[in-house]
């Protein structure tokens, strides 16, 4: 297992984290037993991964419950990263929600903790000026200070040990970094979906802002398993990645099935001359990107764990990244510098 810093810190994470939200189950990911789940924590903890991601807002709170249970005597072993939801975003609330969080884990501290999207829009006044970039109006509904200020608070409590963001671009971002020190932005990174390249990633890079990859794979596109957008369940192809003919698609964009569709074929190719698969390949690419500190896995059984762990072992030379990058190309550059997957009306700013 390779080991990379969080941020500024000496806290030093696994380059492959465990996305825990499988574990909450529900309407997203059907049944799952608790059990297994446990066991797939007790698999990442033996595979030598100690960095766990989940959230209050999966399901209510019972993926952090889990993955407590799953902690139960190897706590010190794990670095947990957790986020507070946009809804819990003012003061009294943020630090309320920090406490549910810590009595979920069975813990009593957590190792990072990020804010899961930025605080909803607010109607601009009249004569506002609008806000720079893409998405959003000028102001959040609860200001970034008050809530940066409870996470200093807890921070100062010993409550959480470092602060990160998640969904945050270039505008948020830059503010937040004026007000605290954030060591990780959660960001949508895979082969293609590239949308943090344009402004999201220089700004991590410069200011030594890990960034944690979340959807890698590109909810299984980068498997291989899907061979048009006809294949693609209906659940999964609603991103901007696919046309807003699609069902479940909220978004204005005509999407981009046929360049999506022409760079896995490719993709494939290059993994079949690697000698990988194309998951193997797609993740060792992310894994080698500057600036990526990261990235999550969802795994629901210890098996599927371990399907995932080959990739750390495959290396790309430069030549094959640049191929990989020329070949998605034409994907990053219409999807443009909206790094929200699944709304035209950009919930990053």
């Amino acid at each position: 297992m390779q080991y990379r810093p969080l941020g500024k810190t000496d806290i030093r994470v696994s380059v492959m984290a465990l996305g825990c939200w499988p574990f909450a189950g529900g309407a997203v990911w059907g049944h799952q037993e608790d059990s297994d789940s446990i066991d797939t924590v007790h698999a990442a903890l033996d595979a030598g991964i100690n960095f766990f991601d989940t959230a209050e807002g999966y399901e209510e709170g019972k993926s952090e419950r889990i993955l407590g249970q799953g902690l139960k005597g190897r706590r010190t072993e794990a670095v947990i990263a957790t986020k507070v939801s946009p809804n819990h975003l003012a003061s009294e609330d943020l630090m309320l929600a920090c406490e549910r969080s810590l009595k979920n884990l069975g813990t009593d501290y957590i190792d990072l903790y990020q804010i899961h999207w930025p605080s909803r829009s607010a109607v601009p006044q009249p004569g506002a000026k609008a806000a720079m970039g893409s998405g959003g109006s000028a102001t959040r509904e609860v200001p970034l200070e008050e809530s940066i200020d409870a996470l200093e608070r807890l921070k100062k409590a010993g409550k959480i040990r470092t602060i990160g963001v998640s969904n945050f671009a270039r505008q948020d971002l830059t503010h937040a970094l004026g007000l605290a020190d954030i060591v990780s932005d959660q960001i949508p990174y895979s082969l293609v979906w590239r949308a943090i390249e344009y402004e999201i990633k220089p700004l991590c890079t410069k200011n030594r802002v890990g960034i944690i990859c979340y959807s890698p794979l590109a909810q299984g596109l980068l498997t291989g398993r899907y061979r048009s957008a006809d294949d693609v369940p209906e659940g999964l192809a609603r991103t901007r990645l696919f046309s807003n003919k699609r069902p479940m698609a909220r978004h204005d964009d005509p999407g981009a099935e046929k360049e999506v569709f022409e760079a896995v074929r490719k993709i494939q190719k290059v993994a079949d001359r690697v000698g990988a698969s194309m998951a193997e390949v797609s993740l060792a690419w992310i894994r080698q990107r500057r600036g990526v500190m990261s990235f999550l896995v969802g795994a629901r059984t210890p098996d599927e764990l371990k399907r995932n762990l080959p990739t750390l072992d495959v290396k790309l030379d430069a030549a094959t990244s640049r191929d990989l990058a020329r070949i998605t190309d034409p994907i990053r550059k219409k999807i443009g510098k909206n790094a929200d997957p699944w709304n035209s009306n950009n919930r990053m700013r």
